[in-house]
C-alpha cells in the first residue's frame, strides 16, 4: 500500500494510491498521515476502506507532500555503505555513526531545495527512510524491529559539506538547513516492499548518474539499526530514519560535483518512487 499527502504545504490531505493508480481521499478516516494515524490502527484502517471500495478520488492537485507529516525527529546513519565509507577515506565503522536533522527540514519530493548562503560544498545522498509505527524502546533484538516499522519511503539526505565537517565538526550544522530532506512521493507499506536488504538506490544530477547502490551494501541492515537506536533513545510512530547512502556524492568525486543553484537532482529507489528537485539558492 502507498500512503500519501497532496497539497499545498501545510494544508495536505492524506491520501492513498489505489490498486487502479487513481489516488484515492483518506479525510473521512483521518485528518493526516501521522505518528498517531500509525500508531492507531490507521493503516489497518486504510486496507480496510480499500477493500470495500468507495473511498473518493482526492480531485486535483498541484503538489505531492512529504508522506508523513512533520516528524518528531529525524535520525540519521553515517557511513552505512561499504563502498561510501571507502570514497570519503573513513574507517569502516564498529557501530553505527548516528546524527540527527531538524524535522523542519523535510519537504514534498518535488519541492525546491536551497543551496544555503556562502555554501560551496552542497551534496546530495539517495537514502532509504524507515518511518515509524510503534515505539523502539530497549528492543531485544534486531527481529523486534519489524514490528514497528510502518514503511518505506525514499530520502535525499542533502548536506553541506563545509558546515559538516570543516566549522567545528558538528555534524547537524551541515544537514540541518532548511529543505534538506525531501521525502517522498509515498510511504510504502513493509508488505509491498518486501526485503529492505534487496533495494536499487539511484540518482542523477542534470541526467547524470551519480549513484547507482543497492541496500544490499549497508554496513548495518534495516533492523539492526532500528534496534540499535532503541537502546539510546526511544524512537516514536511518525518518525524517520535514514539509513545511509552509497557511493558516489559530491564530497568523494571533486569540488565540481557539488550542487549550484539551477542544478536539477532525480532520486529513486526500487518499489519507492522517484523524486526530482531543482536546486535554488536561498
Amino acid at each position: 500500500m502507498k500512503l500519501l499527502r497532496v497539497g499545498p504545504p501545510g494544508r495536505e490531505r492524506p491520501c492513498v494510491m489505489g490498486p487502479d493508480g487513481r489516488v484515492l481521499d483518506l479525510s473521512a478516516l483521518t485528518t493526516d498521515i501521522d505518528g498517531a494515524f500509525l500508531a492507531g490502527g490507521g493503516i489497518e484502517r486504510v486496507r480496510s476502506a480499500l477493500a470495500e471500495g468507495g473511498l473518493p478520488e482526492a480531485g486535483p492537485y498541484e503538489r505531492v507532500g512529504a508522506p508523513v507529516a512533520r516528524p518528531g525527529k529525524i535520525v540519521c546513519i553515517g557511513l552505512n555503505y561499504s563502498d561510501h565509507a571507502e570514497e570519503t577515506g573513513a574507517d569502516i565503522p564498529a557501530e553505527p555513526v548516528v546524527f540527527m536533522k531538524a524535522s523542519n527540514t523535510v519537504v514534498g519530493p518535488e519541492d525546491e531545495v536551497l543551496v544555503p548562503r556562502g555554501s560551496v560544498k552542497t551534496d546530495y545522498e539517495v537514502e532509504l527512510a524507515v518511518v515509524l509505527g510503534g515505539t523502539a524502546r530497549y528492543l531485544s533484538s534486531p527481529r523486534e524491529a519489524a514490528g514497528v516499522i510502518a514503511g518505506y519511503a525514499v530520502a535525499n539526505d542533502v548536506s553541506e559539506r563545509e558546515f559538516q565537517n570543516e566549522r567545528g565538526g558538528q555534524w547537524d550544522k551541515g544537514k540541518s538547513c532548511e529543505t534538506f530532506n525531501p521525502l517522498g512521493p509515498w510511504l510504502v507499506t513493509p508488505d509491498e516492499v518486501g526485503d529492505p536488504q534487496a533495494l536499487g538506490l539511484r540518482l542523477w544530477v542534470n541526467g547524470e548518474l551519480r549513484q547507482n547502490g543497492s541496500t544490499k551494501n549497508q554496513i548495518f541492515g534495516v533492523h539492526h539499526v532500528i534496534w540499535y537506536l532503541s537502546q539510546f533513545m526511544v524512537l516514536e510512530p511518525g518518525d524517520v530514519v535514514n539509513t545511509g547512502t552509497p557511493a558516489g556524492v559530491a564530497l568523494g568525486m571533486g569540488p565540481e560535483a557539488y550542487l549550484r543553484a539551477g542544478d536539477v537532482v532525480e532520486v529513486e529507489i526500487d518499489g519507492l518512487g522517484r523524486q526530482r528537485q531543482r536546486m535554488e539558492q536561498a
